[in-house]
Formats: C-alpha cells, sequence, structure tokens
C-alpha cells in the first residue's frame, strides 16, 4: 500500500474527458468527511490540470500505483449508483471496439442527473409478471421452443423475420414477459419514437400497468431520468427504448432484442459513433443472454450470424406466408408511362393506376411511398442499371459535372472508361430523384378522393379505413385498421442508386416495411413496384425472401471485401491531419488505404479497409496513434468512426 494514501480508500475515477490520451482511470484519495458517500458507481468531482471535472468512481482501492501525492476528491455530486460493474464492462468492450474513449460511452449510457428525481422516494418493485399465452409465434419455426427456452431460463439467440401484417411489438412484448416471468430482465430496442410508443401500448396490454419503463430523449430530462432509477434500482426488469437504451441498467438480464435493425436510427451521430446492434450483441456476448434480433427483412449482419452458427432463425413457412402476403406484382416504369399519358401525369404505370383505382373503388385507402428529396445522385449503367463501381476499390462512382469523368467517392480515381462489369455496357446514367409534388399530382389524377401526407416534420400514426390516398415517405407510413387496399412502391431508381453500400439492402427494407402494412391477396390487398421485376431486390419482395437477398449481399461483400466480412474505418479531417494521424499509427497486417477523397475545400475522407479479424487492432491503432495526437495538442481533430452505417 501506497504511504500517501495514509490507511485511507483510494477512489479510481473515470474522467469526463474527450481526449483520447486521457481515456484511463485516475486514482484520488477519498477524503474522511466523504467516505461514507462514495461507492462505485456514483458521479464525484475532481480537480484535474487545474479544472474541475465530472467523473464517475470506478472502483474502490486501498492503494494506488501512483508515485506521487495523490490529490483529493473535490465532491461527491451523487452517492446514487449510476454506473453499474456490467454496464462498465460493456461500456469499455464498445469504446475499445469503436475507438473511442470509456468516457464518452458513458456519456450515452447514463443520461444527465435530475437532482430533484433522485430525492423523491423510490418507485415500488413491480409486481410480479405471468408469462402469458403466445399461440402466434406458433406460426414460426421454432417460434414456440425459442419462448419454452426464454422460459425455462436459457439463453436461445434468433433472427426472427416477421410475416406481413404481423403485429410485432405484441410479439415483442410476449417474448419479454416470457423472460421476465422466469425471473430475468429484458431490454428491447427499437428505431424511433413512434415505434416506442407502439410497443408501449403493447408492454402494457401484454404485462400489466407499471410493469416496464421507456427510455428516450423524447421523454424530457425528468421522466427519462427517473426511468433509469427505476431500472438501475431494481424497481423493474423490462426496459423498451431507443438506441441509448441499449445500456439500461437492468439486473439479471436475460433477454435483448431489437426491431428492425437495418433502420440508420440505431446509429449513434455523437462519438465514438456505436450502433445499437453491436451494443446489444456485445452485452449479450459479455452477459450470456438470449438475443432476438426482429424485422420484416433480414440484415447481411444478420446473415452473418445465422452463417456462422451464433445464431437461429425463426420464419414462417412457405404455406403460413401465401396466406399472409399481399399480391405483388413489379411494373417497368418508363414504356409504359411513354404510352399512357393520363398514368404519366402522376406518373403512375397503368397497372399501378389500375390497382390504385380498384383498391379505392372498394373503399379502401390506398399507400404510396415515394422517396423523399435529397439523395446523392450517384451514376448507373445506362443499359442494365447496375450501379457503376470503381474498378480498383468496388467504391461508388460519381459524376461532379457534365464534363468530367465519373470519379470514386472511396479512393477517388477517375474512370474515363466506364465498362459495366455485368452487361458490358459503357454508357452511363445519373439516379432518379425523388420526386416532387407527388400528392399534388395524385390529387388531380383522382380529383374526389381525399389525399393524406405523412413524412418530414408531419407524420401520421394511423389513418382512418375508407377510400383515401396516403403518400408518406419511407419510414413515415400510418397503419390502418384491416390494412390498405393497395400499396404502391414509386421511384424506385432513387433508392437502389444511393451512393451508399446498403442501397439493395435498404431498398429491400423500405419496401418490405410497407407492403407489410398491405391487406392479404386473399382480401384482395395488392402491392405494385415500379421497377424492373428482374432485379435482385425486386425479386426478393416478389417471392418475400428476404432471407435469400441477405444470403446474397453477403456473398458479393465477401467477394468485394466489404464490411461486415471487413472492417473499415472512416477518418475526416484536414490533409496534414490525416497524415499526421497514419504516422502514429501501426495499422495491423493487410490493411488497405482507400483515398483521400475531398469532402470539402478543407477537408478530406481516408477509408482503411482491415480483415475482420484484425477489427481490434485497427481500433486500437487509431484510438493510440488519437491520444498520441492529444498529448501533442495537435491544432486540427480527425474524426474516426470504425464500420460506420453509410459508406459513400
Amino acid at each position: 500500500m501506497d504511504e500517501d494514501t495514509g490507511g485511507t480508500r483510494v477512489a479510481r475515477v473515470c474522467v469526463d474527458s474527450p481526449l483520447p490520451h486521457l481515456d484511463r482511470l485516475f486514482d484520488y484519495r477519498v477524503p474522511p468527511d466523504l467516505a461514507e458517500q462514495v461507492r462505485p458507481g456514483c458521479r464525484v468531482k475532481v480537480r484535474f490540470a487545474g479544472q474541475a471535472l465530472s467523473g464517475f468512481v470506478v472502483e474502490l482501492a486501498r492503494g494506488t500505483d501512483f508515485g506521487g501525492r495523490l490529490a483529493d476528491l473535490a465532491k461527491v455530486v451523487s452517492a446514487e449508483r449510476v454506473v453499474t460493474p456490467e454496464i462498465l464492462r460493456l461500456a469499455r468492450a464498445v469504446a475499445d471496439r469503436f475507438a473511442g474513449n470509456l468516457s464518452d460511452v458513458l456519456r450515452l449510457a447514463v443520461p444527465p442527473r435530475q437532482a430533484k428525481v433522485e430525492a423523491e422516494p423510490p418507485r415500488e418493485p413491480a409486481p410480479p409478471i405471468t408469462a402469458p399465452e403466445a399461440p402466434a409465434w406458433g406460426d414460426y419455426e421454432p417460434g414456440a421452443a425459442f419462448l419454452r427456452s426464454l422460459a425455462g431460463g436459457h439463453s436461445p439467440r434468433a433472427v426472427w423475420n416477421a410475416l406481413p401484417g404481423e403485429d410485432w411489438p405484441r410479439r415483442l412484448a410476449e417474448v419479454a414477459a416470457t423472460t421476465a416471468a422466469a425471473g430475468k430482465g429484458v431490454v428491447l430496442v427499437v428505431p424511433d419514437q413512434r415505434d416506442l410508443d407502439l410497443l408501449d401500448r403493447a408492454l402494457t396490454a401484454v404485462l400489466g400497468e407499471d410493469r416496464h419503463v421507456t427510455l428516450s430523449a423524447a421523454l424530457g430530462p425528468a421522466k427519462r431520468y427517473r426511468a433509469f432509477l427505476a431500472a438501475s434500482r431494481g424497481a423493474v426488469r423490462v426496459v423498451a427504448g431507443t438506441r441509448a437504451a441499449a445500456f439500461a441498467p437492468v439486473a439479471d438480464l436475460g433477454l435483448v432484442a431489437m426491431w428492425d435493425a437495418g433502420d440508420d436510427s440505431h446509429s449513434e451521430p455523437r462519438a465514438p459513433y456505436p450502433h445499437a446492434r453491436t451494443v446489444l450483441l456485445t452485452r449479450a456476448q459479455l452477459a450470456d443472454t438470449a438475443v432476438l434480433l426482429g424485422g420484416f427483412t433480414r440484415t447481411t449482419e444478420d446473415q452473418l450470424l445465422l452463417d456462422t452458427g451464433w445464431a437461429k432463425t425463426l420464419t414462417a413457412p412457405r404455406e403460413t406466408l401465401r396466406e399472409r402476403a399481399p399480391h405483388i406484382v413489379p411494373v417497368g416504369d418508363d414504356a409504359q408511362l411513354a404510352h399512357d399519358p393520363q398514368a404519366a401525369a402522376a406518373r403512375l404505370p397503368t397497372t399501378t393506376w389500375n390497382a390504385a383505382r380498384d383498391a379505392l373503388a372498394a373503399d379502401r385507402p390506398v399507400l404510396i411511398q415515394a422517396p423523399r428529396r435529397g439523395y446523392i445522385p450517384v451514376v448507373s449503367c445506362q443499359e442494365c442499371r447496375s450501379r457503376a463501381r470503381c474498378p480498383h476499390c468496388s467504391g461508388p462512382l460519381a459524376l461532379h459535372s457534365a464534363s468530367a469523368p465519373p470519379q470514386c467517392r472511396w479512393c477517388g480515381r477517375q474512370v474515363p472508361e466506364f465498362r459495366c462489369p455485368t452487361c458490358g455496357g459503357t454508357r452511363l446514367r445519373a439516379a432518379v430523384i425523388g420526386a416532387a409534388r407527388t400528392a399534388d399530382e395524385l390529387g388531380r389524377a383522382f380529383p374526389d378522393v381525399p389525399v393524406r401526407t405523412s413524412g418530414g416534420d408531419r407524420i401520421l400514426d394511423t389513418v382512418a379505413p375508407g377510400a383515401s390516398l396516403v403518400v408518406a415517405t419511407p419510414g413515415a407510413e400510418p397503419v390502418v385498421e384491416g390494412g390498405y387496399g393497395a400499396v404502391l412502391l414509386l421511384d424506385a431508381w432513387a433508392l437502389l442508386t444511393r451512393a451508399d453500400l446498403r442501397a439493395g439492402e435498404e431498398t429491400l427494407r423500405r419496401w418490405m416495411a410497407a407492403a407489410a402494412l398491405a391487406r392479404p391477396a386473399r382480401d384482395g390487398g395488392q402491392v405494385v413496384v415500379v421497377a424492373d421485376g428482374g432485379l435482385a431486390v425486386v425479386q426478393a419482395l416478389l417471392r418475400w425472401d428476404p432471407a435469400w437477398f441477405a444470403a446474397r449481399e453477403l456473398a458479393e461483400r465477401a467477394a468485394l471485401r466489404f464490411p461486415p466480412i471487413a472492417r473499415m474505418a472512416s477518418l475526416t479531417g484536414p490533409p496534414e491531419a490525416l497524415e499526421d494521424l497514419l504516422r502514429y499509427a501501426t495499422l495491423p497486417p493487410g490493411t488497405e488505404e482507400l483515398g483521400p477523397v475531398p469532402v470539402d475545400d478543407r477537408t478530406e475522407r481516408l477509408l482503411l479497409r482491415a480483415p475482420r479479424t484484425h477489427g481490434g487492432e485497427l481500433a486500437a491503432a487509431l484510438h493510440g496513434a488519437s491520444g498520441v495526437r492529444s498529448t501533442k495538442k495537435t491544432a486540427d481533430p480527425v474524426r474516426v468512426q470504425v464500420d460506420p452505417s453509410e459508406l459513400l
């Protein structure tokens, strides 16, 4: 024991600092007058480099390896334990995975303190939860066995492909109740507040009143902190929320579940930019919990979990799917529009026009999904419309002016002589931008039918049954009781030709989410997609087979060495700063540098690609190099993102 401590306790503190070279624990002496208040996981104030900084006590010890005189803890902000040992281990693992600081991850995991809320009487423990009857899980193979495993306190891991029209909030509530009835905790994560409201109502219906809490920024600081304390104090076993809820301090965790993992809302926009799915999977690995990843479609990350045997599938038999799915047909856009002036006025080919007319005649609403403006246009082959890719690194090509040759958005190389590897074509075409004034055009085409819009700042949760036209941007589609009579998917190329590695995967996700709102085919439900029926993504929609498409995408990613097969890091900053960072980084073997390419007048972006097995080494090298630069107090920072959700 160090003599300086004099037999008193030493607090090891994670100091709240964004500087990478300070990403370690610092020892402070616990003064006798604070000894009764200090405990692991509490908030404190410390003096650091002449400043008063916040921090969390990670552990208490009776000695220190520090050779000098320890400074005293300045203040105990709150004796409330807000960082549990499990969440601390998780936060450290997430920080290491994404080349970030522990303090940055804890800032995401722990909401700001509300002193008045802490002073309130503790919430009474929730009443016991009874396992519900859940016959609907019998529609999936092996859904009933999955629930029995949860009820037995085991840790099954599954990727669930939901049926069209599925009441997914109810299904999630049933697995949560089954797990909680076995004495285990549950964390459920959904993309946004709309989904959380649906899940909240389903949990109340299945679990009963006051047996769960929700966590999201939309609650406001006080309500959010009150819900957080209810979980950390053990008053509730079930927590549902948006991405930050992945860190919810639930005791005896038995299940982590996520809905629609492909939604970009699950990606954290603040450093170190973790994805909620990775947080949940890391947590499940550390705590040996059950996992359920659900959605109408399947991501390539889901497929990789299945291919490696880490998880099993929950899917419905084809005969069940045929009973529940709408009738889906593709229709080519250019030829039909050219020969049908009336349909062209509303940008609806004849088949699409007829589907809308028939649904309205049956007094049923019609959903029109129109991609929003703002997607970055790239280029595709004029003949087969495959995305144009760089022959050197397989990155997306783009045209920056009418006279310049296409240029790669990843490595920056120009490709003056393009040749499509799919069909051999040499001509390029620009991507389609989301159509404007869709609602006005449809209103003129169907003058006696009410037109409603959902998107942007005005999103509808539901619409009433009856004849109407509902124009919605992807992700803003309202629900209608009984389902839509027809769902029209317009401007396919605005989605398919986005400058994004996940363009096809994201297109299918958005299409299937909208198509799932249609009535079954036996009840007259129709889905019309305005796209070439020969495209793989359209074929996956027609057959309602996201598993086939995910496996196909993953195979292509493997051939091109794209994530999730490889690890990629995006470095953004001034050219001199990028060179400086790479000078101090000892990159793992096999790491490739792609770029840099200009972002604006002062900033460039460089991509690093490394084998998946060296992902940890890549993150550690970048974090270490960032630490060296912060020690030297370099002026220009570099933004480091490991496996960013978008690779333009």
